[in-house]
């Protein structure tokens, strides 16, 4: 019985190991702002295994009991649990007053903050400007929601930009956030806060213009649609699920919206010149030959 004893001493001991490293490569991740996207994202990083606590204006606790997150009323309580991640999930026009409301010195020195909001320069700044130099800071931009997102996020784009992360083991913090969307399937873009505006501004701002100026023709299905106008009818409902102050937020805090507007009333006016253009001309052959009908007889 002795030497079985000693011989599973080794095992007991890598089993202990293992499950030490287990616990080490999970994370405490706070959520602050419950809605719709926090949820979202909630339910996988708790799939994952990693401990998820919640704060927010609403009270979640019911729904936070059924998805096994820890909910916090009261911010004070909610920051002394030490989250490794403290993840902001608020409307853009929030988000400052929310950050400026945290009480900071009450989390750990070395907290990573990370967002999740469709602009991404606007948060970097503001990140900067609010947080201790001993914060982490990672922006990142799921490219995908509720609605989107709801089967499999597999291949869907996830940007994100190590603002500012330090080495070693805040390092390894930050790969663990990551891989939560790795292995969800997530394309994985790494680009600067800068880059992301510029092409949000010409792809996201201008597809949710797009889509509510076709919102305001009112459009309806008719009984022969063709693909080109299914699609336009599917671009109106999904770009008017969203608030107004959502795409109220891409447009302020992107600095290159107000450029993108501009080129969007300009190709508008473009393309009536060319159009009214070639109507004068048919109008005016017309009115000639017309004339020089009449002349000839």
């Amino acid at each position: 019985s002795v030497v079985a004893l000693d011989a599973a001493q080794p095992f007991d001991y890598e089993s202990r190991r293992m499950e030490q490293m287990h616990k080490e490569s999970k994370l405490k991740v706070g959520i602050v702002g419950f809605g719709n996207f926090g949820q979202f994202l909630a339910q996988r990083i708790v799939k994952q295994g990693h401990a998820v606590l919640a704060h927010s204006r609403s009270d979640y606790s019911s729904l936070c009991d059924e998805m096994g997150v820890l909910f916090f009323r009261d911010v004070d309580d909610f920051c002394e649990e030490h989250p490794d991640v403290v993840l902001l999930s608020t409307s853009i026009l929030s988000t400052e007053a929310v950050l400026r409301s945290l009480p900071l010195q009450r989390l750990k020195r070395s907290t990573l903050f990370v967002d999740v909001l469709s602009v991404k320069e606007f948060p970097k700044t503001l990140f900067q400007q609010v947080l201790p130099a001993e914060f982490d800071i990672l922006c990142t931009h799921p490219m995908f929601g509720p609605e989107s997102g709801r089967g499999s996020w597999n291949s869907l784009p996830l940007v994100y930009d190590k603002v500012r992360v330090g080495s070693g083991v805040r390092d390894e913090r930050c790969q663990r956030f990551l891989e939560i969307f790795e292995r969800e399937g997530c394309r994985m873009v790494e680009m600067s806060c800068a880059e992301h505006d510029r092409f949000a501004a010409s792809s996201q701002f201008i597809t949710h213009t797009v889509g509510r100026m076709l919102g305001k023709l009112e459009l309806e299905s008719t009984p022969i649609n063709t693909k080109g106008y299914e699609t336009l009818l599917d671009l109106v409902q999904n770009t008017q699920g969203d608030s107004f102050d959502l795409y109220y937020g891409l447009f302020m805090y992107n600095i290159n919206a107000t450029e993108e507007l501009e080129r969007l009333e300009l190709a508008f006016d473009a393309l009536k010149k060319q159009l009214f253009g070639k109507l004068h001309n048919v109008l005016r052959k017309q009115l000639f030959d017309v004339g020089s009908a009449a002349t000839n007889h």
